[in-house]
């Protein structure tokens, strides 16, 4: 018999605190995408994605994350990135720009919105005018850049990783 069993349905950690972690989403051109990001969200226990645009999840990919992640639809995002600002948020870009830190260097507050650009377009320029940082994830082959729900994932996971309790 291996020491290593597998584990199906393994019950979620249990938090100290709720997560104080928003995601941002600019309108995106895939619906699967979205779907993806509710489900890593929904895993991680973000309580709330918000989206733009015609944003629909699709509940056979995004899973239990459907159920327990609430989904605001907006037109447009600026107005509800100066919420969350007003709110407190830190409002974080995940893109390749200049002056953008490397995600493993970058130092999270806990009370973030993560702000995710467009599958083709990335944040655009009057979205990059409204965040406060913006980090990268450095990419080695080919091609240049993460598909958004992967690069969602990779940046939830490192948060995730710095406040491990909530």
């Amino acid at each position: 018999m291996t020491r290593f069993v597998h584990q199906r349905h393994k019950p979620p950690t249990a938090l100290e605190r709720p997560r104080e972690l928003v995601v941002a989403c600019a309108p995106l051109r895939s619906n699967i995408n979205l779907s993806h990001i509710v489900r890593v969200a929904g895993c991680v226990a973000v309580e709330r994605v918000i989206c733009c645009g015609n944003a629909k999840v699709v509940d056979k990919i995004a899973r239990d994350g459907a159920d327990s992640v609430t989904i605001e639809v907006h037109r447009t995002l600026p107005p509800v990135l100066a919420v969350l600002r007003e709110e407190g948020y830190r409002l974080v870009g995940v893109e390749q720009t200049t002056h953008a830190v490397n995600l493993s260097d970058y130092q999270f507050q806990r009370r973030t919105a993560l702000v995710i650009g467009n599958e083709r377009l990335g944040l655009t320029e009057d979205l990059l005018a409204l965040v406060d940082d913006v980090v990268e994830i450095p990419v080695w082959g080919l091609p240049f850049s993460y598909n958004v729900a992967t690069a969602t994932t990779i940046a939830l996971y490192e948060y995730c990783r710095q406040f491990p309790g909530g």
